[in-house]
């Protein structure tokens, strides 16, 4: 195991697309995966029947929130008896899960490192599946049979921000935090959590090296990993301290908190960014407004080169520009489309990994342009990569615009 790779979570990972049988097999009463050999990789020859605790994970773009599920499988070999040929199989029981499966929707498998076993399907032709695929190592075309990879420790299975977000779809705690910056978060901020504009601007302080000037993509990565790991630190003591105090027989009281906690933490990643973003622009001397009022009372988040200008029947429209911002995109890109009448071709920046060719394409019949960081840019696939904007690509098209 290696710290900060996946084999830290992961022993062994397989993967396959389901075929018709297979998943009518997930639906039914027999719950037995036949033609396994590959994933003796995973668990070995069986001598006998090992049962293994595992979680089960049905996920898909148009819902928040994923099917789960807790059970077991079994792993035997049907003739273990027989000395001539073996015949691995993998038991499963029902559950809400399995009952979600349909053809095509991607399998994974992964051995945990604690000996647990955790089963993910994911939707067909999803964001979701094009990014576990990426994140085990699988790529992008996913061959009929296994692919089983127990080698989990290269440098392509380095944990980094893409891999974190995608982590922690499938329930994956990643723990990074920076210790040595708590005493002074604690002291700065009185032991609660502060406005998210004073954090964002904390957090690029505390990176003393980079300059926005240098480049949009380098600096808007670095502040929003320096932030998310200062937050997470910052969350864990406050949260170990709330945990200290208990909810006896408050179940509700711990629902409730348990909500504000998941609530806290998307409503800052977006406007963080929004920080981080606006301090690169002025920092690059383009000119902008943030979240002003458009037709029917939309707010897009940036409006250049202002809205002054936006309002002015008479400005050349082929020199506005409309960028929405969402660090996590799933369905809701849809809804930047209406934020500003004037600007027909929009611009989307997101921090979403792997979003699924079906996801883009539809983005681009809507004559949105979706702008993607370079680092995460790897993430997608080779034919969407040539159609994607990088941040320093959009900086550049707003230079000329302003020009």
């Amino acid at each position: 195991m290696n710290h900060g790779h996946l084999s830290q979570y992961f022993s062994a990972v397989a993967c396959k697309p389901l075929s018709a049988v297979e998943a009518d097999l997930c639906r039914s009463h027999q719950h037995e995966l036949n033609g396994v050999e590959a994933l003796i990789k995973m668990f070995g020859r069986a001598t006998e029947k090992h049962t293994f605790q595992a979680s089960f994970m049905y996920l898909c773009d148009h819902d928040d929130e994923p099917v789960v599920a807790d059970g077991y499988v079994t792993w035997y070999d049907s003739r273990l008896k027989n000395t001539t040929r073996t015949e691995h199989r993998l038991y499963f029981p029902t559950t809400a899960v399995s009952m979600c499966a349909a053809e095509g929707d991607l399998l994974i498998i992964g051995k945990r490192t604690d000996n647990s076993v955790m089963i993910i399907i994911a939707e067909a032709e999803s964001t979701i599946a094009s990014q576990v695929s990426w994140l085990f190592g699988f790529g992008v075309d996913v061959h009929p049979g296994f692919s089983v990879r127990s080698e989990l420790e290269c440098e392509q299975n380095r944990i980094e921000f893409a891999s974190r977000i995608i982590l922690e779809h499938i329930g994956v705690q990643v723990e990074e935090v920076a210790e040595n910056y708590l005493d002074e978060m604690l002291r700065l901020f009185g032991g609660k959590f502060p406005n998210t504009r004073d954090f964002s601007e904390y957090a690029r302080a505390s990176l003393i090296d980079i300059d926005p000037r240098d480049g949009a993509d380098a600096a808007l990565m670095a502040f929003v990993e320096r932030e998310e790991i200062l937050f997470r630190t910052l969350e864990r003591h406050i949260i170990g301290d709330r945990l200290q105090v208990g909810f006896v027989d408050d179940v509700d009281g711990f629902v409730t908190y348990s909500l504000s906690v998941q609530n806290r933490r998307k409503s800052r990643a977006g406007s963080s960014l929004e920080n981080h973003l606006e301090v690169i622009f002025n920092a690059q001397g383009i000119q902008y407004t943030r979240t002003p009022v458009t037709e029917n009372n939309e707010k897009p988040d940036f409006i250049f080169p202002d809205i002054i200008h936006y309002r002015d029947p008479d400005f050349d429209v082929s020199k506005l520009t409309m960028l929405g911002v969402k660090s996590t995109c799933k369905d809701r890109w849809r809804q930047i489309l209406s934020e500003a009448d004037r600007i027909k071709s929009k611009h989307l920046l997101t921090l979403e990994p792997g979003i699924s060719e079906n996801q883009t394409n539809q983005m681009k019949r809507s004559n949105l342009q979706l702008v993607v960081p370079s680092a995460l840019q790897r993430t997608y696939k080779t034919e969407q990569q040539t159609w994607l904007l990088t941040f320093d690509d959009f900086i550049r098209l707003l230079r000329i615009r302003q020009s």
